[in-house]
């Protein structure tokens, strides 16, 4: 599946999955979650690659964030690249509208709900 690739700095970056490569079930995993639905939705407002990790305002560490990027990063949704000490994100939606027509659109459509307190 996912393998990792050497950057010339000698970091590595994770490899990615290709959507055609991943299970319903992996994406509806994916996207089952609050905090990666709400990285998708702000992924899907802004262009490809102007979105570092750290610019989302989450309720997470770093740590989580991590992990939440990572298996967004295992269903086919994201791709990252290194920038400088950074990693840039892209919605790969074009490849993952093709392999599940719709999903994305109603993961993106969908209103969170607003907190109750």
């Amino acid at each position: 599946m996912a393998v990792k690739q050497r950057l010339d700095n000698d970091r590595t970056m994770p490899g990615h999955t290709h959507p055609r490569e991943v299970s319903l079930e992996t994406a509806l995993d994916a996207l089952a979650d609050p905090i990666r639905r709400s990285i998708v939705r702000q992924l899907a407002g802004c262009p490809d690659w102007t979105r570092a990790c750290g610019s989302f305002d989450l309720p997470v560490t770093n740590g989580t964030l991590s992990h939440h990027f990572a298996t967004l990063r295992d269903a086919g949704l994201i791709e990252q690249r290194a920038d400088a000490t950074r990693r840039l994100n892209r919605l790969r939606r074009p490849e993952f509208d093709e392999r599940f027509p719709g999903l994305l659109a109603l993961v993106i459509e969908d209103e969170p709900e607003a907190p109750t307190g």
